[in-house]
């Protein structure tokens, strides 16, 4: 199957399956009207860069194996002397996903990384925010399969957002919990 034909698993669901339910729910009379995932943002933090350049290589090479994409290094744009913080610093990570990568991502994430979460007992329905964007904070990069528990250092959290085209909190959970996230009930 050639790269321009391949559909992911997850975007097919959402046009066969997602959308005429969420158009039952929420009376749309236009396809075009469902709210769909614009993209996904992951984020890592790395204050320990600061004394040890060779993190940001080892973050960036585990988030590269994780997202499939190549993360963004972030920087200070200003120094700041009580936390040692000097101008133009690596402090962060950044990766922003779209279209296939991201259905990619999703699936990968909902059906082999959320599973291996430790004392896992569902995800937090109250982190969705005013715009419809949903916020998901993770403890270790661990749970993903994709990354060596050998080559890799210590546990880094991240922030993965879900960002939609909605702008109502109900509408985004609703979408979200089609694709499969496993919410708190």
């Amino acid at each position: 199957m050639t790269q321009q034909n391949y559909i992911p698993r997850l975007k097919q669901i959402y046009m066969d399956k997602i959308i005429p339910v969420m158009m039952e729910k929420f009376k749309y009379k236009n396809k075009m009207q469902v709210p769909k995932l614009e993209k996904i943002v992951i984020n890592i933090g790395l204050s320990e860069a600061k004394e040890n350049i060779k993190i940001v290589d080892i973050a960036s090479n585990e988030l590269s194996l994780i997202t499939g994409q190549k993360p963004k290094v972030c920087r200070a744009k200003r120094s700041i002397s009580n936390f040692k913080l000097r101008k133009n610093m690596p402090i962060g990570l950044k990766v922003t996903l779209r279209r296939n990568r991201m259905y990619e991502f999703l699936d990968r994430l909902i059906v082999c990384a959320i599973p291996r979460m430790h004392d896992f007992h569902g995800l937090n329905p109250g982190s969705f925010d005013d715009k419809g964007n949903y916020n998901l904070g993770l403890r270790e990069q661990y749970i993903f399969p994709e990354v060596d528990l050998d080559k890799s250092d210590k546990p880094r959290g991240m922030n993965i957002s879900f960002v939609t085209t909605t702008k109502i909190r109900e509408q985004a959970f609703e979408l979200l919990s089609l694709f499969g996230m496993p919410f708190k009930r």
